[in-house]
């Protein structure tokens, strides 16, 4: 089996990638920039190192996954978030004889560009919502949005901004009319742009996601959307698997063949609830949030990537359950929270959007076939700690000044137990 070095450990992503390698046998050693990270908490995590955060220095974080590397012998290197996987693909020739299984740093660039996406798959016949580019900060986007109606969003071309030193994530923001829009586009700093002023299709999320690694469809795998955060849009807080929607995985796939893809990637399509019809949202090139629900459903993404990119036969597709569903708890906290605090304008909700006591009853509500995201019986303690992380973060929030609480300090505890 191999020795693998997952990144990011704070993100549930890692989480799903730890414990899936680690029940398959592998060992599986967890970096990220905090100490003691929910990834790293898991038993199936190996060992656990902090290296600096890629967005802060990318070349720091480089020289200490190298040196990782060097150290524990590793085969295999998975970033999980973005600015992590930017670095370390331009200088995956310090990396020895590990693997790095993804394409070349300019098909992930291509990839992760949702301006050049969109506008592929539109001369591929994939339908996109309407666009225009904000290119400079100084040009007026009042009459660049003309003809898109309004609300309307407005997206970074990329997730990530900045080269070298130092980058920072960047924000998916609506605007509900043209002062509004004006005044979120004032937000956004020089490195963002292009923007991209988006006509806001109004529906639900599907997601299809894809392994394909040497021109083969190695994995399939699709879900729908049941609440995010923020409620406007944003990262999946509860989802259920649902029957690939083949006509979708077609143009999936071809999209991300007409890039030269290999690896896994997440198609986010969103169906026009007056027309049925389904639009391309974007492309996330990477795994993703909800990986736990493909791998509770059957679909074990990080298991099948590890063995194709080792050289070792996968078989077909796996077939998956639709009907599983995945809360990420404390997301879906901060969904309820947020509904019940901001009103539908503030929070630029659809027109037809639950109610607020709509909202709480629907959160109350526990279904059969509903699993938590972090929690497992088998293996608490990631759960625990996002618990603290949790009412930490909210304690900070509420109380940016206070001193005397250690997060380092309570998470180590927690992970304590989990040894003792």
């Amino acid at each position: 089996m191999s020795r693998v070095l997952v990144t990011d450990g704070e993100q549930r992503a890692a989480l799903a990638v730890v414990r899936s390698l680690g029940r398959a046998g592998h060992r599986v050693h967890v970096v990220a920039s905090r100490p003691r990270p929910v990834a790293g908490a898991s038993r199936y995590a190996f060992r656990t190192a902090t290296a600096p955060d890629p967005l802060d220095s990318a070349d720091a974080f480089v020289d200490t996954i190298v040196r990782r590397v060097r150290e524990w012998g590793i085969d295999v290197v998975l970033p999980i978030a973005e600015p992590s996987i930017l670095a370390l693909l331009a200088a995956r020739h310090r990396l020895g004889d590990a693997t790095l299984p993804f394409p070349d740093l300019e098909v992930f660039r291509a990839l992760s560009d949702k301006q050049l996406v969109l506008a592929v798959a539109a001369d591929m016949g994939i339908l996109t919502p309407e666009q225009r580019a904000l290119s400079r900060p100084d040009q007026d986007p009042r009459t660049v949005a003309e003809g898109i109606g309004y609300p309307l969003v407005i997206k970074p071309y990329r997730s990530v901004a900045g080269d070298g030193a130092r980058g920072h994530k960047l924000e998916v923001r609506h605007a509900a009319n043209a002062d509004e829009l004006v005044e979120r586009v004032r937000e956004y700093p020089p490195a963002a742009f292009p923007l991209l002023l988006q006509q806001r299709i109004v529906g639900p999320g599907v997601g299809v996601f894809l392994l394909v690694w040497e021109g083969r469809l190695r994995a399939v795998f699709a879900h729908k959307r049941l609440r995010e955060k923020p409620p406007a849009g944003g990262v999946s807080v509860y989802c259920e698997s649902v029957a690939p929607p083949w006509g979708l995985v077609g143009s999936a796939r071809a999209l991300l063949e007409r890039f030269g893809w290999s690896g896994v990637a997440m198609v986010e399509f969103k169906v026009d609830a007056g027309s049925g019809l389904p639009y391309l949202m974007e492309v996330n090139p990477r795994f993703w949030g909800s990986l736990q629900l493909a791998i509770d459903a059957g679909v074990d993404f990080p298991a099948l990537l590890v063995r194709a990119a080792s050289g070792a036969p996968t078989g077909p597709p796996p077939v998956y359950r639709p009907g599983n569903r995945l809360r990420w708890g404390w997301g879906d906290v901060d969904h309820l929270i947020a509904r019940l605090r901001r009103s539908p304008e503030e929070l630029a909700l659809p027109d037809g959007a639950p109610t607020r006591w709509t909202a709480l009853l629907d959160f109350l509500l526990w279904r059969p076939g509903d699993r938590l995201c972090t929690l497992r019986l088998e293996d608490p303690v990631p759960f625990l700690c996002e618990t603290i992380n949790w009412f930490l973060g909210r304690y900070e929030s509420a109380q940016p000044a206070a001193a005397g609480i250690r997060r380092d300090i309570v998470i180590a505890r927690a992970a304590d137990w989990r040894a003792g």
